[in-house]
């Protein structure tokens, strides 16, 4: 599988779209080298109406419509970045009862509180294709 994908930079106002289609093991080494914590520092140094994102890297698979993107939130007490984590994914919805059929919609579902290591599991399920395993983190 290949995926697109997207990197939020706390000061730039525009959303960063590499063209370079990658496959997983690339998408695992982007979200290990990030420098997280060099981007959370750089929120706290600019004033609050110049940050724009919350360093954030997000990651679409090219044969579906689903995404899974990694948030740093904050740095803890003993400077460790915390993550969210957010699953994009289609899903059915019946229209009026089912009276006028179905139609598909995006559902957009996040946690937060992870350690980059839980991080990049989720995200090893994701670009594996993995489904289930996701979905039961967000069903927990």
């Amino acid at each position: 599988m290949t995926f697109n994908y997207s990197i939020c930079h706390p000061d730039k106002e525009l959303i960063e779209y590499p063209t370079e289609l990658i496959d997983a093991q690339k998408a695992i080494e982007l979200a290990k080298t990030y420098p997280w914590i060099e981007q959370l520092q750089l929120c706290d140094e600019l004033h609050d109406a110049k940050i724009y994102y919350s360093p954030s890297l997000d990651f679409k698979n090219t044969q579906g419509k689903s995404s899974f993107g990694i948030t740093a939130d904050e740095l803890d007490n003993s400077g460790v970045p915390k993550f969210s984590l957010w699953y994009s994914r289609p899903i059915k919805v019946r229209l009026l009862f089912g009276l006028l059929g179905q139609t598909e919609r995006m559902l957009t579902s996040d946690l937060s509180s992870y350690t980059l290591e839980e991080a990049l599991q989720y995200l090893k399920y994701f670009l594996d294709g993995n489904k289930e395993k996701i979905e039961a983190l967000y069903k927990a």
